[in-house]
């Protein structure tokens, strides 16, 4: 895995490359952190330093090509062109430059994974969104969204029988509670400061329904900025806990017992200045409808761990039904009301976790959508009540991460955008995870994701 150098320039010479040079000398940055998200939705990377930071804009970090077989447990799979023979570049987004609050001395840059001359490399993730991207424009739209996350915050601990550590919530504070912004204040505007230094708004926070759980959501971007910016959501909330000696994990379902953390999806669809979601016309319907005919398959990349799946259950409001609603926080889609008279009515889309690569997240959810628009495909009733009282009149959910990756493998749609060499590492990289927590007990698949997400 040692880095070789490259003669081919990758990036030529921009005012954000140069930018980034004059910052790490005057910002005193050691380091810099070249991040990407890999297939097992692990956020992975490598650092240059500031004395090669100018060589490695133009050539990237040399990086194998095993990496994208990798899964959340560090276990390489054997995918063809993704082993021993083969490599890559880590090749960083000048504009996305960041110095880390949480981690003085050093900054990162969001990444594209490429080939040795440059080129586009078939299993980047986050190519994938940018091609999703590309396809809406070449349709006349662009899409803005934000992730909604929540994590939970507490301590990690020895457990005293000798298992496995354990996650002690900070607090055991109710709903919305006032005293839940009190336990978590100083952590909350250590962590509110990091974001905004960073260029991620906070729109707003609140102390949530388990104990130790947080919500705090960050203003909407572009869908490739929105991507990027809740890597770096991921990785602050995590820091800036890590340096108070806590622990935060945006897990799915960190502790068996207690409420999930979701990363809702909101989404609005635009055509030059308009929001085509401001009305309940034939766009909004096509593109609810795109994700409703492929909603099965989605959550194979929106859902995308095994951990995951705890969370979607009926009566939880983290969505179990393949439907949408005005306001239905049990629907799988929610259309949202504008907040205000200067609102923009905005998507939600709730079976939606930290655990996925955010990248193949909303790169999948644009291909569906879009879908729908092309084919004018018919969402069916809007549901404004809680699906599961009507027992066997909606269709549930995939309730595993083998049932979604089944119906992922049978979606001829998001196959094909995908392309061969990222659907076969995704799909070898996640039924190896499925099959290595079935075959231990539950404290093992809650320690590990814990850990990792």
């Amino acid at each position: 895995m040692r880095d070789r150098p490259s003669v081919t320039k990758l990036n030529q010479p921009d005012p954000h490359a140069r930018r980034v040079l004059e910052r790490a000398e005057i910002e005193g940055i050691e380091l810099v952190r070249f991040l990407y998200a890999d297939h097992g939705g692990v956020i992975r990377g490598k650092a240059a330093s500031r004395s090669r930071l100018a060589e490695r804009l133009n050539t990237g970090i040399g990086h194998t090509v095993a990496m994208m077989a990798m899964n959340m447990l560090d276990q390489l799979q054997e995918v063809e062109h993704l082993g021993p023979v083969g490599e890559v570049r880590i090749v960083p987004d000048p504009s996305t430059f960041v110095s880390l609050p949480h981690a003085p001395g050093a900054a990162a840059m969001l990444s594209d994974l490429r080939e040795p001359d440059g080129s586009p490399w078939a299993a980047c993730a986050r190519t994938f969104l940018k091609d999703a991207v590309g396809a809406l424009a070449d349709e006349g739209y662009t899409l803005l969204a934000a992730f909604e996350p929540e994590f939970t915050l507490g301590r990690r601990l020895p457990d005293p029988t000798g298992g496995f550590d354990r996650l002690v919530p900070l607090d055991d504070t109710l709903c919305y509670a006032a005293t839940g912004f009190d336990t978590a204040h100083d952590y909350t505007i250590k962590l509110i400061r990091a974001l905004e230094t960073q260029g991620l708004h906070v729109e707003h926070y609140h102390p949530e329904l388990g104990p130790g759980q947080q919500e705090l959501s960050v203003r909407h971007a572009p869908a490739l900025r929105a991507a990027d910016n809740h890597v770096l959501y991921r990785e602050t909330v995590r820091g800036v806990a890590m340096r108070m000696s806590m622990w935060a994990s945006l897990a799915p379902k960190p502790l068996a017992d207690q409420a999930g953390n979701g990363a809702h999806l909101h989404l609005s669809l635009w055509n030059d200045t308009q929001n085509v979601f401001a009305d309940d016309g034939e766009l909004r319907a096509g593109f609810i409808g795109g994700l409703i005919a492929h909603l099965p398959a989605l959550t194979a990349l929106t859902c995308g761990s095994v951990n995951g799946f705890r969370r979607l259950a009926p009566r939880t409001w983290a969505s179990a039904y393949a439907v949408y609603g005005p306001d239905n926080r049990e629907a799988a889609i929610r259309v949202c009301s504008p907040l205000g008279e200067s609102g923009e009515p905005n998507l939600e889309l709730k079976p939606s976790d930290s655990s996925a690569n955010p990248y193949l997240s909303l790169g999948a959810v644009i291909h569906a959508g879009l879908d729908g628009i092309r084919r004018k495909l018919d969402p069916g009733e809007a549901v404004d009540v809680d699906p599961d009282t009507r027992p066997g009149r909606y269709p549930r959910l995939p309730a595993s991460l083998e049932e979604a990756l089944d119906a992922l493998e049978a979606d001829e749609v998001l196959m094909e955008a995908l392309g061969p060499l990222r659907r076969s590492a995704y799909l070898a990289v996640k039924r190896s995870e499925a099959a290595a927590f079935a075959a231990k007990d539950a404290s093992y698949e809650l320690f590990h994701h814990m850990r990792v997400f």
